[in-house]
């Protein structure tokens, strides 16, 4: 039912999947190589189609001091700090509430509850356009950080209750019984049982939501118009140039604006591992 260990397979699999598997790993990390590679070219290079070759010169620090200095890419990049922390924190603090509340309570509607948190998942963002962007006008918070951290709320602690509802449906319900039996408060139950059981979940969540928020492109394109408010998604645009598109910048730029994400995964990587796989075995 299951497949076989590699090891366990014949002599000439073994070497199939020996050659296979690094040829794949190239293949897969080919884009990122290109982008590395065109950070370090010159305008020259590029112009001259030397797209794959060996650059004929390398000016992979000369390319993010330009970033640097022809773009406000430190503004950029607090920017998005500033729309994706916040939005972390408050889909995380409704989605447990949420989650909580539909694993650990029985009452009518729940399932169907727990459906339309699941199929708001599946609205194309797209179609949402334009009642988003009225509702934001409507309410005053058009072109603000605050408008697209609601935004940026609402939509994805839609998917982080489903998240966390099976996460803490799979938490022994006994302990909650003994609490109450005790007398502790519902507030407290949540605080100081739910919430330290469920940390490795969380904090795969907020990895996750780390990843979507900070690299979303539609949503500040829709709901921010002012450039001092852009997050890093829209101020690689500023790199593009009037007339010529100076690929090494925005390779260079795009390299700093995945360095964030990438650094989150890694210092929270053994909450994330360990989130993805809590309830995944019995006993």
């Amino acid at each position: 039912m299951f497949p076989r260990p590699i090891q366990e397979t014949t002599r000439a699999r073994q070497v199939m999947y020996k050659v296979a598997l690094p040829v794949s790993l190239v293949v897969w990390l080919l884009p990122m190589i290109a982008i590395i590679a065109t950070a370090g070219r010159s305008l020259s290079d590029l112009n001259y189609g030397n797209y794959w070759g060996i650059p004929t010169e390398w000016v992979f620090f000369e390319n993010f001091a330009a970033v640097f200095g022809s773009s406000s890419i430190g503004v950029y990049l607090l920017n998005s700090f500033i729309i994706t922390i916040p939005s972390i924190i408050g889909a995380l603090f409704l989605s447990t509430l949420a989650g909580a509340g539909l694993a650990l309570y029985r009452f009518r509607g729940r399932f169907f509850l727990l459906a339309l948190f699941i199929a708001g998942n599946f609205v194309p963002f797209q179609i949402l356009m334009i009642p988003v962007r009225q509702l934001t006008l409507d309410l005053g918070v058009y072109d603000s950080y605050l408008g697209v951290i609601l935004f940026q709320i609402a939509f994805q602690t839609g998917f982080c209750t489903f998240f966390m509802r099976n996460f803490i449906a799979e938490l022994p319900f006994e302990l909650v019984e003994a609490a109450r039996a005790e007398g502790v408060s519902e507030w407290k139950i949540l605080i100081h049982i739910i919430v330290p059981l469920v940390r490795p979940a969380l904090a795969a969540l907020a990895v996750l939501q780390f990843t979507f928020i900070w690299n979303d492109f539609f949503w500040p394109l829709i709901l921010i118009q002012s450039d001092e408010l852009r997050p890093i998604t829209l101020g690689l645009t500023t790199l593009k140039g009037q007339f010529i598109s100076s690929f090494n910048l925005l390779a260079a730029g795009s390299l700093i604006a995945a360095l964030p994400p990438v650094m989150m995964f890694f210092a929270m990587q053994k909450h994330f591992i360990a989130g993805l796989t809590l309830g995944a075995s019995k006993g």
